[in-house]
């Protein structure tokens, strides 16, 4: 099944309160899932500017490790508590307060609480693609994002676009997902390398 199986999530009906609850009934069943992904970053005017692909891992509430494998390494860890980014190249960390950094990654939208309702607006976003969305609107101003949408298909989430205040689109797809495996919890505990940069909130 794809990530987030959204068959029981999100059903067919038109009703905007309906896919809310929906999406609800998924915060409550599904605790866990991995996965692969493909992302692609397009600019205001549609150019494709950056490729990159990883794997990605959440245990809820808030825990999740993010990672990026191409083409430049990337690692983003949320322990429930705060996320903690990785820049292996800069030896660099930036590290902020999960409920204040909620909005800005779409790992801590798919491994948020029921709490991630006070953190997005949501909303029915129709058909395209063949896919039936849902819009997310970060209720937080400084969040990385202008909103967040989910593409899905029968099967589950297909793709998510995030569209950033520099109208930039990333578009990220999904494959291999496995729902509510069993997870080592070390993978979501994050401890700066030595030497390394850390910026951000304490």
């Amino acid at each position: 099944m794809r990530l987030i199986a959204l068959v029981a999530v999100l059903a067919a009906s038109p009703a905007q309160a309906a896919g809310i609850e929906r999406f609800e009934a998924f915060l409550r069943t599904t605790q866990s899932a991995s996965a692969g992904f493909e992302q692609k970053v397009f600019d205001r005017g549609g150019k494709l500017v950056q490729e990159s692909k990883g794997s990605f891992a959440f245990l809820r509430p808030g825990r999740f490790r993010w990672t990026y494998d191409s083409p430049v390494k990337q690692v983003i860890v949320g322990d429930g508590e705060r996320v903690w980014i990785h820049d292996p190249d800069l030896n660099q960390v930036t590290v902020r307060r999960l409920s204040r950094a909620l909005g800005s990654t779409p790992a801590a939208l798919l491994a948020g609480s029921s709490q991630v309702r006070e953190a997005f607006e949501f909303s029915d976003a129709g058909q395209r693609d063949g896919l039936e969305w849902l819009e997310a609107k970060p209720r937080e101003r400084e969040s990385g994002f202008e909103r967040i949408r989910l593409g899905l298909s029968v099967s589950g989430v297909e793709a998510m676009e995030l569209a950033d205040h520099f109208g930039q689109t990333t578009v990220l797809r999904f494959s291999g997902v496995v729902r509510n495996p069993r997870l080592d919890t070390a993978q979501f505990r994050f401890q700066p390398p030595q030497g390394a940069d850390v910026l951000g909130e304490p």
